[in-house]
């Protein structure tokens, strides 16, 4: 899809730009420099549960208020990649600025200010919060921070953004939710390999522990037998201490198991065109009792997975 304010008369730019913007996104209060005068185009494309736009437009400043997040049921983060100029972004107490070669994380479900004082160009990619807690662990700590895409994982994360945009209408939308779980995992590799998204209230070496115990699970929910004792021999720790680290976090090692199953399942409940059976989803991450399951996802999600199903379904971009 393509909008562009070249299709609206000066005095109803701001409020068509608005309307797009908060479409693609979610409800932003915008500022503008010269609003008379303001040009802003945006592609969009949709990939299952993420999406993926390029924005070019003016100066302009977007805030996110308290009062437009009370009536959001999904929470979801914006990755935002600079290609003309910086950035400023400002969220929980934490102000950063991002130049070309990077990219920066935002809350959807915290107030925050985003700006760029004069014209840019924009790739933003939208991604569930769920999805990023299934493979990074808490995404909150992540907001406002500003990621290196120069060189390694985090460039080649950019790259595949900007080769998907070129080739997304080359292929079915079955290709597209491919395309789209890809993208998260070049992002999530790029976020793993930052030292910071180690730091926490622990000390550097419990968080390192942690961190390697979390990743482990993540390659193993597929097993229904995933013991404590084959983590903590895994990872090089006694069994004591795995479910200490756990439980100084918040949560028993197996209630933190069972919330990345519920997780990954939700995330396949998300793909439009998945053929599998709620069953067979509950089966592949880890579940061998579908009414459990059942559960357990409404204790977590306030909902049922077919609901759930059936409200993804049914999402559309207006």
């Amino acid at each position: 899809m393509h909008y562009s304010t070249a299709n609206s008369s000066p005095g109803a730019r701001a409020g068509y730009w608005k309307d797009i913007i908060s479409n693609a996104y979610f409800p932003l209060d915008l500022k503008y420099r010269d609003e008379d005068r303001f040009n802003g185009g945006l592609d969009y494309w949709s990939m299952g549960s993420v999406s993926l736009s390029r924005i070019q437009c003016d100066a302009i400043l977007y805030k996110r208020h308290e009062r437009q997040i009370v009536t959001e049921r999904e929470k979801s983060f914006l990755v935002t990649i600079p290609d003309l100029a910086d950035i400023r972004f400002a969220q929980d107490g934490r102000e950063v600025s991002c130049a070309p070669g990077g990219f920066v994380l935002e809350r959807g479900d915290a107030p925050y200010e985003f700006s760029h004082p004069g014209a840019n160009l924009l790739w933003v990619f939208k991604v569930p919060a769920a999805a990023l807690r299934a493979r990074v662990g808490p995404p909150e700590r992540l907001s406002a921070m500003s990621f290196d895409a120069t060189k390694g994982v985090g460039a080649y994360f950019v790259d595949a953004v900007r080769t998907s945009a070129r080739r997304i209408a080359e292929m079915d939308s079955a290709a597209h939710e491919v395309v789209g779980q890809h993208l998260i995992d070049l992002l999530c590799l790029a976020i793993q390999g930052d030292e910071r998204v180690l730091s926490s209230n622990l000390s550097s070496v419990r968080s390192a522990h942690l961190f390697r115990a979390e990743q482990f699970i993540r390659g193993q929910l597929n097993k229904q037998e995933l013991l404590p004792q084959d983590i903590a021999d895994a990872c090089g720790i006694s069994l004591r201490y795995l479910q200490r680290l756990f439980t100084d976090s918040g949560r028993s090692i197996c209630e933190w198991i069972r919330e990345q199953r519920l997780l990954m399942c939700d995330e396949e409940l998300r793909k439009k065109n998945s053929q599998l059976t709620i069953s067979e989803i509950a089966y592949n991450w880890g579940f061998s009792d579908q009414s459990q399951f059942s559960k357990h996802y409404r204790a977590y999600f306030s909902r049922s997975p077919s609901e759930a199903r059936l409200q993804y379904r049914q999402q559309t971009f207006c």
